[in-house]
């Protein structure tokens, strides 16, 4: 591992350089602050051997007056440094969040499928925060340092050069300790990291699934796995400490050495007379200033290495594609910007899918074909693959073999923006924000007015409730919609599906623990799209069935059946059974 990623300082740097004037304040500090640093020692020197030594008394006020001169501006320019450079750092990392959070808005939805929430929320806080805290004021402060220990060096070569070749001795033993413990310190804070990103996630799905977990007394297991984490990072965090705590103490003892050193030499030297008193105590005073960055610059190894531990988990939310990354615009939206303003068909031919390479097949060679104004169910058995139909016509996943034709156009070619003004998705997962059903319903859309608003939700029959609750369109919803029943709240998911007054819906019904009332409601919304959609619907219910067009039975990722609801009977085949089943149940 290298002390530093170039590429990881360039990233940080791209959001840095917009704030750069104030970097530029800051940095012009710097010098002032190397020569107040290297005139202190000097003033020093020369006090106790013009002065001190010889009994001159004559001009001491002035020279002391100087030296404190000097230390008030030492203070000053360290302080504008800090002001000005770690200010612009924080101005660079909250653009830096916003714009990771909108990078992870633009991430394809597989994404979600297969990472926890927790690992973006951990990028987006606790990483971000040690970027804070260590690499975008150690590394500043580093550079500073490390450019005021080069002055000082150079100093005291001036001042005996014996001496500071005593000091630059004892360089390479600390360089190897220090290489060799801070390449322990970024794996262990790298693992820490990793365990901390998965406890997160595993502790945001326990809190989402708490009334689950209550419900069926898993407490005990739950907190079991998740102690398991917080060992795993208590483990990494103590290796940490560790070694942090050997880096001082090692670069601790060989201060001390080097200082005992230089005074058991410069000793000898003024009792030979090669060197003055104040040349000895100058150059102990220079020592200990070179030290203090040496010493501050140890407690920076291990934040800086922490830092950088998080960054590169933050540097994969760049990596991460977006939805429409790496593909040029399609040629509908330049050549043919009309062809997408109304839904006329869409055709599914020889589409086969599986979710991963090594993965199964779980659609085989579906064909079918949907047309304006007409309605497509799908029916089957858990794993048939019908929700997956769905996905890829929401865009979720596009690494389908075969062709699925939307007007004619591949869909693979079209942006998700582009087909989602086609296609609204009635999913049976209902998930609604602690803002107004207002909101709720148009997610804060331009494009979406109040009274729009209000016809979705009359359009599926939910005007009635919420018009006889508080506030009526600005009542707050809290806890996922928790202060309204299940189905009050699958019927405001249903008024968001139609807000946007897409032409095909992509119906998921589900009316599962819904009150009789609120069903019929949900049942008339869906008849009611029935008469005015296109529509491909997962079919639950009987009605729904026999509302169809055309009914697609599948299994195991095929289409095993297909036809009108009588024509089907007539079969007496697998639907027949399906129906059979559904009618019992």
């Amino acid at each position: 591992m290298k002390w530093f990623d170039l590429h990881l300082i360039h990233r940080f740097w791209g959001y840095l350089k917009c704030y750069r004037r104030q970097v530029y304040v800051g940095a012009m500090a710097v010098p002032l602050s190397i020569l107040c640093s290297v005139l202190f020692p000097w003033l020093i020197m020369h006090i106790i051997d013009t002065k001190v030594v010889t009994g001159e008394i004559s001009g001491l006020y002035w020279w002391s007056g100087l030296l404190l001169l000097v230390l008030l501006g030492n203070y000053l320019s360290d302080a504008l440094f800090n002001y000005f450079l770690q200010t612009s750092a924080l101005h660079a990392l909250r653009d830096m969040r916003a714009d990771m959070f909108a990078r992870i808005l633009a991430f394809p939805r597989r994404y979600f499928d297969t990472t926890p929430i927790g690992v973006s929320l951990t990028r987006l806080t606790s990483d971000l925060e040690a970027v804070n805290e260590s690499f975008a004021q150690g590394l500043l402060s580093m550079v500073r340092d490390v450019l005021t220990t080069l002055a000082l060096l150079i100093f005291l070569a001036f001042i005996n050069w014996k001496l500071a070749l005593m000091v630059l001795v004892m360089g390479p033993p600390t360089y190897l300790v220090t290489e060799m413990l801070r390449r322990r310190l970024r794996e262990s804070y790298a693992r820490g990291r990793v365990v901390l990103s998965q406890g997160t996630g595993y502790l945001q799905e326990s809190l989402n699934g708490m009334k689950t977990v209550q419900l069926y007394s898993a407490e005990d297991q739950v907190q079991h796995k998740y102690g398991g984490y917080t060992q795993g990072f208590y483990d990494a965090q103590s290796r940490s400490n560790f070694y942090d705590s050997a880096l001082f103490a090692i670069i601790e003892g060989i201060t001390t050495i080097a200082m005992a050193l230089i005074i058991w030499f410069g000793a000898k030297e003024i009792l030979a007379a090669s060197i003055t008193y104040g040349v000895l105590i100058g150059f102990t005073q220079t020592l200990d200033r070179i030290f203090v960055p040496i010493r501050d610059f140890t407690s920076q190894i291990a934040s800086i290495q922490r830092a950088l531990a998080a960054f590169g988990h933050i540097e994969e939310i760049y990596e991460q594609p977006l939805q429409e990354e790496g593909k040029q615009s399609s040629p509908m939206s330049t050549r043919q910007p009309q062809a997408l303003e109304q839904f006329e068909s869409l055709v599914f031919e020889d589409v086969s899918f599986r979710y991963n390479e090594s993965g199964p097949l779980v659609l085989k060679g579906v064909s079918f074909e949907l047309h304006k104004g007409s309605q497509i169910a799908l029916v089957g058995g858990t794993g048939s693959g019908k929700s997956t139909i769905l996905r890829l016509l929401t865009k979720t996943y596009d690494n389908y073999s075969g062709s699925i034709r939307l007007n004619g156009m591949e869909l693979r070619d079209i942006s998700q923006a582009q087909a989602g003004r086609l296609f609204s998705l009635m999913q049976q997962e209902v998930f609604l924000f602690n803002r107004s059903i207002e909101f709720n319903i148009g997610l804060g859309r331009e494009d979406i007015s109040a009274a729009q608003v209000r016809d979705a939700a009359r359009y599926v029959y939910a005007d009635g409730f919420i018009e006889q609750l508080p506030g009526q369109y600005q009542f707050e919803l809290q806890g996922n919609g928790g202060n309204l029943s299940a189905g009050q709240c699958q019927l405001i998911a249903f008024a968001r599906a139609m807000a946007s007054g897409s032409e095909v819906v992509l119906l998921d019904e589900a009316t599962s623990s819904v009150d009789s009332v609120t069903e019929r409601l949900i049942q008339k919304a869906i008849d009611h799209v029935f008469m005015d959609k296109t529509v491909i619907a997962i079919a639950h219910r009987l009605s729904t069935i026999r509302h169809s067009d055309q009914i697609l039975v599948l299994e195991k990722g095929q289409i095993i059946e297909r036809g009108s609801h009588s024509e089907l009977i007539d079969m007496q085949g697998h639907y027949a059974g399906l129906l059979n089943a559904l009618s019992e149940s």
